[in-house]
């Protein structure tokens, strides 16, 4: 069964401001009236709260199975529950069974009227200011990928919540079979992904480099197969420690050379595989095994090592950021990255929560990768050589940094003069990006 687009609410957005219900009628009746649209915003229980009346577009509608005419039909293709006029008998029987309020009598038409989601492109989303209405389409991404083979074993020995092994699979379902994988020390072999005992965890061909020769010897494998005619996928999958430290001497000679191969850094701040030692990409103040809290210390004294921006430096074909809590962005950035790949370096750099080093429930994982984003403690963003590095979501209007770090066990020590100076950071990181953003947006208008 297909997965459908859908128009997600988020109450604690809206404004009741009602400019969603004037362009819904506008679209589907030409008239500004509140009265006639599709959807309305309606108060909650508590004062300034308010709640939507939408068709859900539900999987087992009531209204289909209470219209006695067959007006309404559940669309297999669209995922719409669309209506026959024609074959309506105007009972209303519909509205009874309807739970949500989506369907409902049209005052001045005097026949019942639904959202049909526009076509496909929701007007109500579009005006939506607070970012209360969005349209989903993440839907698209089970349509495209749901059916392929995920290319590693079951059962692989990653803790409890692994946000790594759930990218890792997600990533190679989407490069397929003809790929070769490239894992060095770290938490991805350290989950079995290389296998044990002369097995293999993975379905395609699988091998454990140096920490600090993974981008040599990956260009190589790729080189040999490209004389023998074979077009590959040479992809590592590579911590931030071995990519970061003593993997940088041969990641940056790749990246230099421009070596056919795309390189994926997996970021949970730390040697989480042995450990939870402190890597250069471990944040200020975190606590790890080796940044300790007590009367002598209170987590790292560094800043991270920010390797995406260092990879933009080499002029990389491909350049990006992503987050497991935004994966439309980021398949769209994995797609972006492949082609990349065939024609020059691509680098792609996903911040992976890890629950065990990071010290939060496995079942937030994907919650404290999405607040990670919010606050702009991660910014999302992609460059390449001809457009510059442009943002991929808003770094305007953040959420409070206390959401993200108050979630985490490696940051309840922090005195108020490291918040400080994490904020600091952050807006130090935010306008260096945006002035990257807006200088490539210059160019780009100059070309054009």
């Amino acid at each position: 069964m297909p997965g459908y687009s859908t128009i997600a609410f988020n109450p604690d957005l809206c404004d009741g401001c009602g400019e969603c219900m004037t362009v819904c009628a506008l679209a589907t009746t030409g008239s500004t009236a509140h009265a006639r649209a599709r959807l309305q915003i309606v108060p909650g229980d508590e004062e300034g709260r308010f709640e939507l009346a939408l068709c859900r577009q539900c999987g087992d509608p009531r209204c289909v199975a209470n219209c006695p005419a067959a007006a309404l039909t559940k669309n297999a293709t669209t995922g719409v529950i669309d209506w026959d006029g024609d074959k309506c008998v105007d009972c209303l029987l519909c509205t009874v069974g309807c739970m949500y309020g989506g369907i409902a009598l049209d005052p001045q038409a005097h026949r019942v009227a639904k959202c049909d989601m526009c076509g496909g492109d929701p007007a109500c989303t579009r005006v939506c200011a607070p970012g209360a209405l969005k349209h989903v389409t993440t839907a698209r991404i089970y349509n495209e990928v749901g059916d392929l083979e995920d290319l590693f074993v079951p059962g692989l020995s990653g803790c409890q919540g692994c946000n790594t092994e759930l990218l890792m699979r997600h990533t190679m379902r989407r490069i397929g079979p003809d790929s070769i994988v490239a894992a060095p020390p770290g938490c991805v072999p350290g989950m079995g992904a290389v296998g044990y005992n002369g097995l293999t965890g993975t379905k395609v061909p699988v091998f454990h480099p140096l920490l600090t020769n993974t981008a040599s010897m990956l260009p190589g494998i790729k080189r040999f197969y490209k004389r023998r005619g074979r077009d590959v996928t040479a992809v590592a999958l590579a911590g931030d420690g071995g990519a970061s430290d003593v993997g940088f001497q041969s990641l940056s000679g790749a990246a230099e050379r421009g070596e056919e191969i795309l390189f994926i850094v997996i970021d949970n701040e730390g040697y989480m595989n042995t450990g939870m030692q402190r890597s250069s990409c471990t944040p200020y103040g975190a606590w790890t095994t080796t940044t300790p809290v007590g009367r002598e210390s209170m987590g790292k004294t560094q800043d991270a090592k920010n390797l995406p921006l260092l990879m933009v430096a080499h002029r990389c074909a491909y350049v990006a950021t992503a987050s497991t809590a935004f994966m439309e962005d980021f398949y769209a950035k994995l797609d972006r990255a492949l082609q990349a790949s065939k024609r020059g370096f691509a680098y792609l750099h996903v911040y992976s929560p890890c629950t065990t080093g990071w010290r939060f429930p496995a079942e937030k994982n994907i919650e404290i990768a999405r607040k990670a984003v919010e606050t702009n403690f991660v910014m999302l963003w992609e460059y390449a050589p001809s457009t510059g590095l442009k943002l991929t979501r808003s770094v305007d209007e953040p959420a409070p940094l206390a959401d993200y770090l108050q979630a985490l066990g490696k940051y309840r020590h922090l005195a108020p003069e490291q918040v400080e100076h994490i904020e600091r950071h952050i807006q130090d990181d935010v306008a260096r990006i945006k002035q990257y953003s807006v200088a490539a947006a210059a160019a780009s208008a100059r070309v054009g």
